[in-house]
């Protein structure tokens, strides 16, 4: 496939994250997808594989976290690989904190599929908003 047809294909992605469209979120993904989201003491970190582990943690973070995006991510693309970096804003609806995550989503399309997704992320921005005190208040 095409640079600019697999930069069509993740900003598609991306459309159907936004909407939580899950016909098209594992349309648009391979059956063995992996995406591996970096990260200790954050309820989404960690290797998710294949269609159910995807719209698992997909639907783990519509329920636990409010985001925006306050300006459009950037796409840098070279053969299968493309880079997506932009920022979120949002708070983590259990403890009701803020956060600002500055983030790169690296990944790999092959035949008109997402295969492969490797975020990096701030991930201390996002443990710290997760974080309860002794008391379990946030």
């Amino acid at each position: 496939m095409s640079t600019k047809k697999n930069v069509q294909i993740v900003k598609n992605f991306f459309a159907a994250i936004r909407a939580y469209n899950k016909k098209d979120l594992l349309a648009l993904a391979a059956a063995d997808i992996e995406w591996i989201i970096p990260g200790e003491g954050w309820p989404l970190a960690g290797t998710h594989c294949g269609h159910a582990e995807l719209a698992a943690v997909l639907q783990k973070a519509s329920e636990e976290i409010e985001t925006t995006y306050p300006t459009p991510p950037e796409f840098v693309a070279q053969g299968d690989r493309v880079l997506v970096v932009g920022v979120a804003t949002g708070k983590i609806k259990a403890t009701n904190k803020p956060f600002k995550d500055k983030w790169v989503f690296d990944i790999t399309v092959r035949n008109g599929k997402l295969t492969k997704i490797r975020e990096y992320i701030d991930t201390q921005a996002l443990v710290r908003a997760s974080q309860t005190d002794a008391s379990g208040l946030a």
